[in-house]
């Protein structure tokens, strides 16, 4: 008789992923049937290749896992960061849309016209002189042009603000030099520097080497005739960013000899407010003037008062902290705000987002009375300023050196205050000994340049 039985399989393999039905036969009240096990051998090959997969997948998994973890780390930044520019683009888009890009430039073009005609106006009822008299024309021409442009639908802004900012410079020049300069430095008669001497002295700091960035120089103005020549070092000792220390020597031999030497402390930390910050400090009469801590502020520390006066920069965006410092072949850092002095007075060069990252030049007054600074005019180049090396003013003229090799910098270009002219056609060599140029400043008692070059105290003769 012949069964049908149903073979359960012990192994794992089954043929379609089901039992096997085998025919058997009844002998002897036994039940006999052949049954072919190959069918359930284990399948080493296929188990094999499951296990590298599934430890294939398992580092795989370990990857994504490290992914996705590092990604929700990053995630809220990147969400605040999309958030923070869709934001931004609201008012943009929606200019965009309307088309009113050229009539909001403009408007505020037509707004800083108003102001420069105001400005001129008081100039010229002032002054009443062919000078006044000519800008007034001249600005009445740009307001023309301004008034025919909102009719069209077509403008060149660039021309336009560059004509501004011209004008503008025009404007400050009319009110800026002092009228008792001239008769004092004939030279500055003799138009820009036309040669930089040799070093004429050469010495490291007295901190050493290791301290590459400060200032240093003579005092650029006595406040009583018959006094000696005061020098002065001031280092940054923090981090060659910041200091709070002023070295000052009565004699130019005490200086030579690092001898009998006057210590000032300016603020008690390198976090206070009064700190200096970056190598741009310049010592002019009894005060020294320095970019203070983490500011757009000029410091002014009075040497017998132990006092400090301020004063906040004008400009949208005044750059500080290391936002516009010189550059050209390496950044100085934190050097945004340069305090300098020459025959017409204080002078503070820096760059601001108003003005494209390029320098602008602040006149500084000292009201020894009121004792406050004053920003009395400011002019806007077109000089990148991380484009330079470092600046300088001489007879009201700010001048820019660039990089040119380790042992040279070039002083490339100029700007006149008393015009509003641009030239950037000079190149005077200027020797140095090392690479770096922290500080470079002129002096007017004497017509010489000095330099904080990488730890070592330079001076040069300037001739015109």
């Amino acid at each position: 008789m012949m069964l049908l039985l149903l073979i359960l399989p012990l192994l794992s393999p089954q043929i379609d992923g089901q039992s096997q039905r085998v025919v058997g036969q009844k002998k002897d009240s036994s039940c006999l049937c052949e049954v072919n096990s190959n069918l359930w051998s284990f399948p080493a090959e296929h188990y094999g290749a499951v296990l590298q997969q599934l430890q294939s997948c398992d580092g795989s998994l370990g990857k994504l896992q490290e992914k996705v973890a590092l990604s929700n780390q990053h995630l809220p930044k990147i969400q605040a960061v999309i958030k923070n520019v869709t934001e931004r683009l609201v008012p943009y888009q929606y200019l965009h849309a309307q088309g009113l890009y050229t009539e909001l430039s403009l408007h505020v073009m037509g707004q800083e016209l108003s102001q420069l005609e105001t400005d001129i106006g008081d100039l010229h009822n002032r002054f009443n002189n062919a000078q006044t008299e000519k800008l007034s024309k001249e600005v009445g021409k740009l307001r023309t042009d301004i008034d025919k442009r909102k009719n069209a639908d077509t403008i060149n802004m660039k021309s336009v603000k560059e004509k501004l900012r011209y004008l503008k410079n025009r404007a400050e020049s009319c009110r800026s030099i002092p009228k008792d300069h001239i008769g004092q430095h004939r030279y500055c008669f003799k138009g820009l520097i036309s040669n930089i001497s040799d070093p004429v002295m050469t010495k490291v700091n007295p901190d050493g080497k290791s301290y590459v960035a400060g200032s240093w120089g003579k005092q650029a103005k006595m406040e009583r005739d018959g006094e000696k020549d005061v020098y002065w070092v001031q280092t940054l000792l923090s981090g060659n960013i910041h200091g709070n220390t002023l070295r000052v020597y009565d004699t130019y031999e005490d200086f030579m000899t690092s001898t009998n030497n006057r210590d000032f402390t300016i603020a008690p930390s390198y976090s206070n407010p009064n700190t200096i910050e970056g190598p741009s400090a310049v010592l002019y009469g009894e005060g020294l003037f320095y970019n203070c801590y983490r500011s757009a502020d000029v410091c002014r520390y009075d040497l017998k008062g132990n006092t400090v006066k301020r004063v906040t920069l004008p400009g949208t965006g005044v750059g500080f902290n290391n936002k516009f410092p010189y550059c050209y072949y390496d950044c100085r850092l934190n050097s945004d705000v340069d305090v300098e002095a020459d025959e017409t007075g204080l002078w503070a060069l820096y760059a601001t987002l108003g003005n494209h990252g390029n320098l602008v030049v602040s006149r500084l007054v000292w009201d020894s009375e009121a004792e406050t600074i004053n920003v009395t005019q400011t002019w806007e180049t077109k000089l990148f300023k991380k484009a330079v090396s470092n600046a300088f003013m001489v007879c009201g003229v700010l001048y820019a050196t660039r990089y040119v090799d380790e042992y040279r910098e070039e002083v490339f270009y100029a700007f006149d205050t008393a015009t509003g002219r641009e030239d950037n056609s000079l190149a005077l060599p200027l020797e140095k000994v090392a690479k770096g140029v922290a500080s470079l400043s002129y002096n007017p008692t004497n017509k010489q340049l000095y330099m904080y070059n990488d730890g070592y105290l330079l001076a040069y003769q300037a001739s015109f």
